[in-house]
């Protein structure tokens, strides 16, 4: 059954930059192909890539250089002439850890072990929070819409100045959570009156209506509430909507995901599955109670989980799954006409990036699909019961135990077989790699494909090398130099 395509309101796209933030020259190729795909707006989480200044400097990141000023401009002048929205993302409560990991604000916690959650006891906190929101601001001549961010904001209540204020009667987490929002969001509404403030909802869900009408957040905030799985609960999700509407917050967003959330690590987007959340999504606008003002959707596409986590697929890996998820809400369904829309537009012979057949050399791309391609085929090579369970086929685990290497007493003929074995694995895994990280520089900073290649081919590569590093230490002590001969062939 068809749904309806989404109603009246922005479709943005995610950019999350705390992880691979795209090089200025491919990121505005990926701006012009959003526009292309239908998106109507940008969702810029910047972190550490924005050019803060002053004392604020330290937030910059150190690996790679954070965008300049310029750059800064230029992705917001793209965007402006290909019709999209710029909106900015900076988070104020929770998931902190870009700012709370410096040493000279530690102190700002809410407890000391965890990076993420900002004290809202201290004033110099949110003297913080506003002089980046400042900056942000400032360096978006046209903004209209800011996201304050404020989810997971863990071991809230946690730290021993929150102990203190919540031992006077009446008091509760939740309005120590509420009284910082409504702090931040009326000091940007009183800096900047035509703005408005967005901040995810994850936080408000197990509140009262009560207790949210109380807040007055009605008069300063849009939640936008997130929900990435397939399986998303229409009914409940319906329902929370309802609440919010009834304590007075009728304008609100959704947000889906098109890749980063399915597992930490992964490294190749499954377009079915987030094709599955969008198509959840439409039956919950469909549903939506009378006098609820649905703003638009966020499609996220998430870089890190957070801040000190591994890297998630990158872009090009999930241009398929954003340009299905994008036909998904256009269209109201995710029909074989969507799909050869979306075939056709980008060129592939398949909306699974997994199944994508390789582009011809004169053959015109989509941003980033080359790299795409290399990722798949070194992933499924990675991932290949040859490479990854290598230490615990029959010859390695019957002849080459850690008993057989410690002592360097081995069956040289079968532990030679095994040698050749790995060092062919090392080859192949080795061209790819070299493929990758060739393709990888291209569009993203040296340091990016460096954590890209130690997290995903290093933890593979080690157990090989070291097998063939012990086997030529044991062929040593069982054959003569003058008489060993070349490994045999398999």
């Amino acid at each position: 059954m068809k749904s309806s395509p989404w109603p009246r309101g922005r479709k943005l796209v995610h950019l999350d930059l705390k992880g691979a933030p795209p090089r200025p020259e491919y990121l505005h190729k990926l701006i012009e192909l959003f526009s292309g795909l239908g998106a109507d707006g940008l969702l810029v989480e910047y972190e550490d890539m924005f050019p803060y200044e002053g004392e604020l400097k330290v937030l910059q990141a150190t690996a790679h250089p954070a965008y300049s000023r310029e750059e800064v401009l230029s992705i917001q002048d793209v965007a402006k002439s290909r019709g999209l929205e710029v909106i900015p993302l900076v988070q104020t409560f929770g998931h902190m850890e870009f700012v709370l990991k410096h040493r000279a604000l530690w102190g700002l916690r809410e407890v000391a072990h965890c990076l993420g959650t900002l004290n809202p006891h201290k004033e110099e906190g949110v003297k913080l929070v506003i002089e980046m929101l400042r900056q942000v601001v400032e360096l978006h001549p046209d903004l209209h819409t800011l996201h304050i961010g404020a989810d997971e904001v863990y071991l809230l209540g946690e730290g021993e100045e929150s102990k203190l204020w919540l031992a006077s009667p009446g008091r509760t987490v939740e309005q120590l959570f509420l009284s910082h929002v409504a702090k931040v969001a009326k000091a940007v509404k009183e800096a900047w009156p035509h703005l408005n403030v967005i901040m995810w909802d994850d936080m408000l869900r197990g509140m009262s209506h009560d207790t949210l009408k109380a807040s007055g957040l009605a008069e300063l905030v849009q939640p936008m509430l997130w929900d990435y799985s397939p399986a998303l609960d229409v009914d409940k999700t319906v329902s929370l909507l309802g609440k919010y509407h009834r304590a007075g917050l009728s304008e609100l967003w959704a947000a889906s995901s098109f890749k980063g959330s399915t597992c930490v690590h992964s490294s190749v987007t499954s377009t079915h599955r987030h094709v599955e959340n969008h198509l959840q999504w439409l039956k919950v606008a469909a549903s939506a109670p009378a006098g609820v003002k649905l703003q638009g959707i966020a499609l996220t596409g998430w870089q890190r989980y957070d801040h000190l986590s591994v890297l998630c697929e990158l872009m090009p890996l999930a241009v398929p799954s954003l340009a299905a998820c994008l036909q998904t809400l256009i269209q109201g369904q995710f029909s074989a006409e969507a799909q050869s829309k979306v075939m056709e537009s980008l060129g592939i012979s398949s909306v699974e990036v997994e199944a994508m057949e390789r582009a011809s050399s004169g053959e015109t791309v989509f941003a980033g699909r080359r790299l795409a391609e290399r990722v798949v085929d070194l992933t499924l090579l990675l991932n290949s019961e040859d490479m990854r369970d290598f230490e615990n086929n029959m010859f390695v685990r019957g002849w080459f135990t850690p008993y057989h290497r410690q002592r360097k007493m081995v069956n040289p003929l079968i532990t030679m077989q095994i040698q050749s074995h790995a060092t062919t694995l090392l080859a192949v895994l080795q061209e790819k790699e070299e493929a990758v990280r060739e393709e990888m520089a291209r569009l993203y900073p040296d340091a990016t494909v460096q954590e890209w290649i130690e997290q995903h081919v290093g933890p593979v590569v080690a157990p090989l090398q070291r097998i063939t590093e012990d086997i030529r230490a044991c062929l040593e002590e069982m054959v003569p130099p003058s008489d060993t001969p070349s490994p045999p062939r398999q």
